[in-house]
């Protein structure tokens, strides 16, 4: 087993101090040892997965949790319904939503780790699209357990539907995921040719603001077009109902045949 490497180690930067003679002196008699020559591949092989394991995953772990907190934070802002949740629930719901959503993330990323380089850059989406599958249901699964206020056209409110709910969720998970869909698969393709110019090999420090501005110009149009693609005020038969929400219903409008109800973002 190769030890463990330091917590505080910087493994894109040499071993020992480059502003000494000392330390490059040391450095490149560690590069140039002809010892390296006897490693076998598979010595290699892990060694090169020991690094890659330390530089990506603690990064993944910690930036999914950061945007899984965030989105915890805009699901629970933007539910529907007006059902009170305890700080208990709240916690529950918020660390149930986060995990879920990380422990997916990592779990593809691990999956494609042998894939070409051009799959590897549409893990993000597939995590992203999963978490958002994890994420949303959770944070509004009180909106789930009692459902969501139904009303007739004119908005006089005739109770509370779970199946409303289940609609309404529906939707926003896949808004959400559409607003992703061009920002993490437009930019890898676009990212994946420039790469192979010299353009991208002579300025390499462009390559992260190209990326940025990438996916914020998708965002600026898929952001608005797939909060579009339903209804604020969403809509569904009376029939779709449960039956008790479907009888009270016609107690007080037996003529009744939709019922409307906000969806959420």
């Amino acid at each position: 087993m190769p030890p463990s490497l330091p917590a505080t180690i910087n493994i894109r930067e040499p071993r020992w101090d480059q502003s000494t003679f000392q330390g490059r002196a040391k450095h490149f008699f560690m590069v140039t040892d002809p010892r390296n020559l006897l490693l076998s591949g598979a010595t290699l092989e892990e060694a090169r997965r020991v690094v890659e394991d330390y530089r990506t995953t603690p990064a993944v772990l910690f930036w999914q949790w950061v945007n899984q907190s965030f989105n915890a934070i805009v699901n629970y802002t933007n539910r529907s319904g007006d059902a009170p949740i305890t700080p208990s629930q709240l916690g529950t719901a918020y660390v149930s939503a986060t995990t879920g959503a990380v422990v997916t993330a990592l779990g593809l990323k691990s999956l494609t780790k042998h894939l070409p380089a051009i799959i590897g850059r549409y893990v993000p989406f597939a995590a992203v699209a999963a978490a958002n599958c994890i994420n949303i249901p959770l944070m509004r699964q009180r909106e789930l357990k009692l459902g969501i206020p139904i009303t007739d056209e004119n908005g006089k409110r005739l109770g509370e539907s779970t199946a409303a709910a289940q609609k309404a969720i529906f939707q926003v998970v896949v808004s959400r995921i559409g607003m992703a869909a061009p920002a993490m698969a437009i930019p890898p393709v676009i990212m994946t040719m420039l790469e192979k110019r010299a353009f991208l090999k002579r300025y390499p420090y462009l390559n992260a603001p190209l990326q940025v501005g990438l996916v914020g110009l998708c965002l600026v149009f898929a952001t608005p077009l797939c909060c579009a693609l339903f209804p604020q005020k969403s809509s569904m038969p009376v029939s779709s109902l449960e039956p008790e929400v479907q009888a009270r219903i016609q107690e007080k409008d037996p003529w009744l045949e939709t019922v409307y109800f906000n969806k959420g973002l």
